[in-house]
């Protein structure tokens, strides 16, 4: 299957529209129905993280989505553009400072530990240039 790709302005409005599309092409991949409410909520929350750190360090950047199935696998690719978090966790949690946002009161890590509890493999990345979430599921192929 070729890779969809998708880039939205960083509303909160617009990660609804991630979930659906990231559940659409799950689905068409092969993932199993059983599965879906995982890739929406893992995308879901995904997209929130990257929207917020948009919100807060890059509002006029787009957030990126890739999604792709080959070799048995369904994966999502969720890229943001904000700085890296600078604090004695982001080799192990990847979280960002939530202090005087929504999500003031939450831990830092806490939205990658919520995904890790629901795809089967993630891998976090951080560059200068922003963070990215990997995340795959088991998938059939696509469908004829």
């Amino acid at each position: 299957m070729a890779t969809v790709e998708v880039s939205f302005t960083p509303l909160a409005a617009h990660v609804r529209t991630a979930r659906l599309v990231a559940t659409a092409v799950a689905r068409r991949s092969g993932v199993a129905e059983a599965l879906l409410d995982e890739v929406r909520l893992a995308v879901g929350e995904a997209c929130s993280r990257a929207v917020e750190a948009h919100r807060l360090h890059c509002p006029a950047e787009p957030v990126r989505i890739a999604l792709t199935s080959q070799g048995g696998r369904f994966e999502v690719e969720v890229t943001d553009t904000g700085p890296p978090y600078a604090g004695p966790a982001a080799s192990v949690s990847a979280g960002r400072p939530r202090s005087g946002s929504a999500g003031a009161g939450l831990p830092p890590g806490f939205g990658v530990a919520v995904i890790s509890g629901l795809a089967d493999d993630v891998q976090v990345s951080e560059t200068e240039t922003g963070t990215s979430i990997r995340m795959s599921w088991p998938s059939a192929g696509p469908e004829a």
